[in-house]
Order: C-alpha cells, then structure tokens, then sequence
C-alpha cells in the first residue's frame, strides 16, 4: 500500500480537504467513490419511499463498500476512514459535490 507523510492531526475540516483529496488522486478510485455516494442517495431513498429501514444498512454497505475497493486495489492506500471518519466522511460529500459541480473531475 502507498504511504502517504502527513499530521496525524488536523485543526479543522479546511486543514483536513487537501489530504482528503490527494489521497483520492485516482480517476478510477473517484469514480468508485462518486458512484458509492450516488449508491447511498437511493438507498435513503428507498428507506424514507418504502418505509423499509432495512436500506440504512445497504446504504452504508454501498458506500464503503465502493470506495474501499477504490482505496485497496486502486489508490493502494488505506482509506483516511480509520483515522479521521468524521473528517472522511465529510470529504466523501464534499468531493461528491465537487464532482458535480465540476471543480474535481472525474
């Protein structure tokens, strides 16, 4: 796996972003990761559509489940989730958003 220098700590989300983005430097690893997002989007759905909350397990299966694969057999890094998940998880809407408004490309 790809090692990655950096602080262990970080002050604040802002400080956080940049790390969280060259830790997600491949293409096809972003796209796992955009489509995981999309994943978890319509299992919500489906739960709050069908009043089946069985879909909020699936939904966390989706979205991990993507983007760990994008991280171990393509990025070749481990997924910044271990160590920072609040940080990470506010990385993987925020580079969702971005993608969609085509400020990181995919």
């Amino acid at each position: 796996m790809r090692q990655t220098t950096h602080t262990e700590h970080f002050a604040s989300f802002a400080e956080f972003y940049p790390f969280y983005l060259d830790e997600h430097r491949n293409l096809i690893s972003r796209r796992l990761h955009f489509i995981g997002s999309l994943g978890v989007i319509g299992c919500l759905a489906m739960a709050l559509a069908m009043g089946d909350w069985l879909w909020l397990p699936a939904a966390v299966v989706c979205g991990y489940g993507f983007a760990w694969v994008g991280h171990f057999f393509f990025e070749k890094n481990r997924p910044a989730t271990f160590r920072h998940p609040v940080y990470s998880l506010m990385g993987d809407w925020v580079m969702f958003k971005d993608i969609c408004i085509g400020k990181v490309s995919l």
